[in-house]
């Protein structure tokens, strides 16, 4: 059984497509695969929502199971923000020991 990966996304409001939605879940689910891992469970963040924060209850999964891998589609599924984008990426990998997998930019084979 390949070890599990955790995946992370972003919604707007505006972002209500099922469709696109699913399809980001799939791309995540593939490159997953590709490089060794089972996409596990999926953290979505839904801004504008009054839910708890899906990237809090990433950290809380991080820190309480053996996962130690993130895949996201973007940075920008974190935060708008460059600066934000960094804090975010910096506190995954270097205050929690897990490694940032981004989809952006990698061909599928």
């Amino acid at each position: 059984m390949p070890p599990a990966m955790y995946g992370f996304m972003r919604l707007t409001p505006s972002d209500d497509g099922q469709d696109e939605n699913e399809a980001i879940r799939r791309e995540l689910e593939a490159h997953a695969s590709r490089e060794g891992f089972a996409l596990e469970r999926l953290f979505i963040e839904r801004l504008g929502a009054e839910e708890e924060s899906a990237f809090f209850t990433l950290v809380d999964a991080l820190k309480t199971t053996e996962v130690k891998h993130v895949i996201v589609p973007s940075l920008w599924h974190f935060a708008r923000l460059p600066g934000l984008q960094a804090a975010m990426r910096e506190h995954i990998e270097r205050e929690l020991g897990a490694r940032l997998w981004i989809v952006q930019g990698v061909k599928a084979p």
